[in-house]
């Protein structure tokens, strides 16, 4: 693997757009990338400074009272009742351990790694890194008598917003295990849906009972307290599952010392044992949420999927390229659709991860820019 077989950088394609909206006389408001901006709740400040006395390594297994609040917070928030404290793993934030999987599992050559067709790059990334061969499809129909060895499957969908079903889980899970396919599913975004179902507190989980039949077997969930918690500096975040998948990530991390800090160990067990601080960040973002949607539908802007996490799915019916320029020219960036397949050329995201004032300040300029066309 050598860096010529990765694919450039994202968000180095829109640097001209940003240096466009960086010249609007009352500033650049950057709504491109999902960066949270409020403080971090204080019980979590609280617990990653008790635990700055950190003179020990830390298990990369994480401590067992951090395992069973995992298991606890699946259990209390994820409608996933039978979670093995043995199969929970904290992770150096979600990313990287979405990058290394298919490494971590031993894909290589010749080994086929599912994602869906509008999918956060890393996905792609993840394969190519392990040398095997990333595959995006739009349904499971679509990889016929192919089996992967890893399905990613991505709810609360980035960039999109969509929310997939208990239903269509469980039809996952099935075609998964008839083949012997390990499901990963990311589910980062999952306390911030804005759907008012009947489904459960949160975005359904790959580990839901209803889903997986009370069976771990060949699933990983992976979360992040990044954006439900705002500590994304921390990279904070675990992975969930089936014991023995989990057993095999936690043998080849410590040969490689791929281990969370303590006091990061420490803050994660606060950030998932307390939730009054993720309803108080929901009720921020769906405020954001609101503000920024109703000036974009009133401007003619279509939003489509958009029902959970921390984005908007928006489209004017063209260029996902020529809609960053248009608001670029009133100082908003946004990410163009087309990072996360060719399915999104004709959509942009746009991030809730703004301050309550800018949030405001972009819905103004989007609604007089409109206004006047």
């Amino acid at each position: 693997m050598t860096s010529r077989s990765l694919p450039g950088f994202p968000w180095d394609s829109i640097a001209d757009a940003k240096r466009l909206a960086s010249e609007h006389p009352d500033g650049l408001i950057d709504l491109s990338v999902g960066t949270p901006v409020d403080p971090t709740p204080q019980v979590l400040q609280d617990a990653l400074s008790a635990a700055a006395n950190a003179h020990g390594y830390p298990q990369v297994h994480g401590t067992p009272d951090l395992r069973q609040g995992v298991a606890d917070w699946f259990a209390r928030r994820r409608g996933a009742s039978g979670v093995d404290p043995d199969g929970v793993m904290p992770t150096v934030g979600s990313k990287e351990l979405i990058a290394w999987l298919p490494t971590l599992l031993d894909l290589g050559v010749g080994d086929v790694v599912g994602c869906p067709h509008l999918a956060y790059p890393t996905y792609d990334v993840g394969a190519r890194l392990a040398g095997a061969r990333p595959w995006a499809a739009h349904s499971l129909l679509q990889y016929g008598p192919t089996r992967p060895k890893l399905l990613w499957i991505n709810s609360p969908g980035n960039p999109h917003g969509q929310v997939l079903g208990l239903e269509h889980l469980a039809k996952v899970v099935s075609w998964a295990r008839t083949r012997g396919v390990i499901v990963a599913s990311d589910e980062c975004y999952a306390e911030f849906d804005w759907r008012d179902e009947p489904e459960g507190l949160s975005t359904p989980s790959i580990l839901d009972d209803r889903v997986c039949g009370g069976s771990h077997e060949g699933l990983l969930a992976v979360y992040s307290l990044s954006k439900q918690s705002s500590v994304a500096g921390y990279r904070a975040a675990f992975v969930a599952g089936d014991v023995s998948l989990v057993n095999r990530l936690v043998q080849v991390r410590k040969h490689a010392g791929m281990i969370v800090p303590w006091p990061v160990q420490r803050a994660l067990l606060a950030g998932v044992t307390d939730d009054e601080h993720v309803a108080q960040q929901k009720a921020i973002y769906a405020r954001r949420r609101e503000v920024l949607r109703a000036a974009m539908v009133q401007a003619g802007w279509q939003i489509d999927y958009s029902d959970a996490g921390l984005y908007l799915w928006a489209s004017q019916g063209m260029s996902c390229r020529a809609s960053v320029d248009e608001l670029a020219r009133i100082g908003i960036l946004v990410t163009p659709g087309d990072f996360y397949g060719s399915a999104g050329d004709q959509h942009v995201r746009v991030a809730l991860t703004a301050t309550d004032d800018q949030i405001r300040t972009a819905a103004a300029r989007i609604t007089a820019r409109w206004a006047s066309a």
